[in-house]
């Protein structure tokens, strides 16, 4: 037992230490919550004796056999660049200050009988980061910006007979975000210039989780996995920088808002072609349609005249497509390979240098090896990444942004102990 509560101790604090590199599905979503999951592109709900099926369907773990912990990393290095029509004449040109990082994942499941399971997953389900120049035209809008996300997510399942299983779980979900833009102090006072702002706070809530899982044969299973939307109401703390001494000097005050996080469908299905070789597809239905506007206001007004942050962001409901092909090469050795696609869920209007990208399309591959007690997975990934339209608004200084030549690079790598 001290060895188990030391393992989620460590995985506790290595999730909240370490910011996501960037998200890798559309929005700020994360779905790189183990190597082998990566390898097949997220289309890995069904596999076999992997403590990591608390993240990608938890009634899935009804196929670990007596006892497991795992412990996942994954390595995300985002690449962009930009070019903003500044309202003051003239195309600005820039590229995001590459920030990579790491997407941890910790869990451990226990067969209690033939028919019952518990576990726990400690992952990050979103998360995101993105910094560009502080005297860039696009700092009005966003230069620095940070999700740090955590899921904690005991779970339940049975297997009911040998074609239905299902599983229930609670998330305890923490948020740490970091906003920092720059604000137009002209137009306030003629004494200013830029004036740089931070707004910074964390969150705990609470969702949900549930799923089932239906075998029709040997080979044929389908699953359905329900993910709950969480709601932060978050107390932060806002400081304004670059206010003269005649002014009042820098701005410190409180701030609150409210995000919501989105609830999601998932849906999937397994072939095995023989003992060797299994394919799976995968659809999840994200709602981003609840991240409908960022909202943030001031107990204090700066200078009283600003006395919050409001953006309309009115983002849509998005798919994300997958396949995953797994083959067992030897007793020991495995190979996987995986697609994925993202649609895009940002407007036109409700876009921002925040999550400043469109469309994904991921590729990856991956290897295994695996014996009695462990298990070793490793996999190299690419995300082809589309480019977004951005919408200049009044305090703005451009009219319009475009990001292109976006891309991710991704490295994973995932150990498991069976005992």
């Amino acid at each position: 037992m001290f060895f188990k509560k030391r393992f989620m101790i460590l995985g506790l604090a290595c999730t909240l230490a370490v910011p996501a590199a960037g998200a890798s599905a559309e929005g700020f979503a994360i779905n790189e919550w183990s190597a082998e999951g990566v390898a097949m592109g997220g289309a890995r709900m069904f596999a076999e004796n992997d403590a990591a099926n608390i993240a990608y369907n938890p009634a899935s773990i009804t196929k670990v056999k007596g006892e497991a912990f795992k412990q996942s990393a994954v390595y995300i290095s985002p690449h962009g660049k930009y070019e903003a029509d500044k309202k003051s004449g003239g195309v600005e040109k820039g590229k995001n200050v590459v920030h990579a990082g790491w997407a941890p994942g910790n869990y451990y499941v226990k067969q209690l009988n033939d028919k019952d399971w518990i576990g726990v997953g400690l992952f990050s389900r979103f998360g995101m980061i993105s910094e560009f120049e502080c005297d860039s035209v696009v700092a009005s809008n966003a230069f620095f910006s940070r999700l740090n996300g955590a899921s904690l997510t005991p779970t339940y399942a049975r297997k009911f007979d040998n074609k239905w299983s299902a599983a229930v779980g609670a998330e305890v979900n923490y948020v740490g975000l970091e906003l920092q833009k720059n604000i137009n102090g002209a137009g306030l006072h003629s004494a200013l210039g830029n004036i740089a702002t931070q707004t910074k706070g964390e969150s705990l809530a609470l969702g949900w989780n549930a799923a089932a899982n239906y075998a029709f044969d040997a080979k044929n299973e389908i699953g359905l996995v329900y993910r709950s939307k969480v709601t932060h109401t978050m107390d932060a703390d806002f400081k304004a920088y670059g206010i003269p001494s005649a002014l009042g000097g820098d701005h410190f005050t409180k701030a609150h808002g409210k995000v919501t996080l989105p609830d999601s469908w998932a849906i999937g299905y397994n072939h095995k072609f023989n003992d060797r070789t299994r394919v799976e597809l995968n659809g999840t239905y994200t709602k981003w349609s609840t991240y409908d506007a960022l909202n943030i206001d001031f107990d204090d007004a700066i200078l009283g005249a600003v006395s919050g942050s409001h953006s309309q962001k009115n983002w849509s409901n998005g798919w994300r497509y997958a396949i995953g092909a797994e083959h067992k090469l030897s007793d020991k050795y495995t190979i996987m390979g995986g697609y994925a696609y993202d649609e895009s869920a940002i407007p036109f209007d409700g876009a921002d240098f925040i999550v400043p990208t469109g469309a994904r399309r991921t590729y990856s591959l991956g290897f295994q090896y695996h014996d009695k007690k462990q298990t070793l997975g490793v996999t190299l990934g690419l995300i082809d990444i589309d480019g977004l339209r951005i919408k200049g608004h009044a305090t703005d200084g451009y009219s319009e942004a475009r990001t292109y030549d976006n891309y991710a690079k991704v490295v994973g790598i995932s150990y498991q102990r069976n005992f």
